[in-house]
């Protein structure tokens, strides 16, 4: 079976808010003949008219008018999946992150890491787990967010990490899931 041309399900969902071919080319920046091949295709894909003629305009089948809010509700759905995520606010992030690490990286780094975190983020906490072998299982399933340590041997794809410079200017460095 061939796959459906989801790009139809926009042209479905502006033909049934305007009721008119014309109308909805309009706002789809289509063409009123490439509307009508786009009808055309709904009807072939959906076997149903969907859009008939009354006097001078065109009324909804009983079957466009139970797709209407499907087809509604899965175009806002479609919409938001591609749209931009929202930028991070650090100021009302309300999470628990976990880091794994040994004890001289927090003896040496964690008062200025809690200190920063409780500034740009206090709505964030950190708990630090200690690091008692190396392994990326605990970032894969999800229970460490961010480990620090000795990279070895290359890390698997599926972790992310930065190296750092010996004075920690870099900004960042550890390894993550994505």
């Amino acid at each position: 079976m061939a796959r459906p041309d989801l790009n139809l399900l926009v042209t479905l969902h502006v033909l049934l808010e305007e009721g008119s071919v014309t109308r909805a080319g309009e706002r789809l920046a289509l063409s009123p003949s490439a509307m009508s091949r786009a009808l055309a295709r709904l009807r072939r894909a959906t076997g149903d008219p969907l859009l008939v003629r009354a006097g001078r305009g065109l009324v909804p089948t009983p079957r466009a008018l139970e797709l209407r809010e499907r087809v509604r509700g899965l175009v806002q759905e479609a919409e938001e999946v591609l749209r931009p995520a929202e930028k991070l606010d650090l100021a009302t992030l309300e999470r628990t992150f976990a880091l794994r690490t040994s004890d001289g990286f927090v003896e040496r780094f964690g008062p200025a890491l809690v200190a920063r975190v409780g500034r740009e983020a206090p709505g964030a906490r950190l708990r630090f787990l200690q690091k008692t072998r190396k392994d990326a299982g605990p970032l894969r399933d999800g229970g460490v967010d961010l480990e620090t340590g000795v990279v070895e041997h290359a890390l698997a794809p599926d972790v992310l990490s930065s190296p750092c410079s010996p004075t920690g200017s870099s900004g960042w460095c550890g390894a993550s899931t994505p």
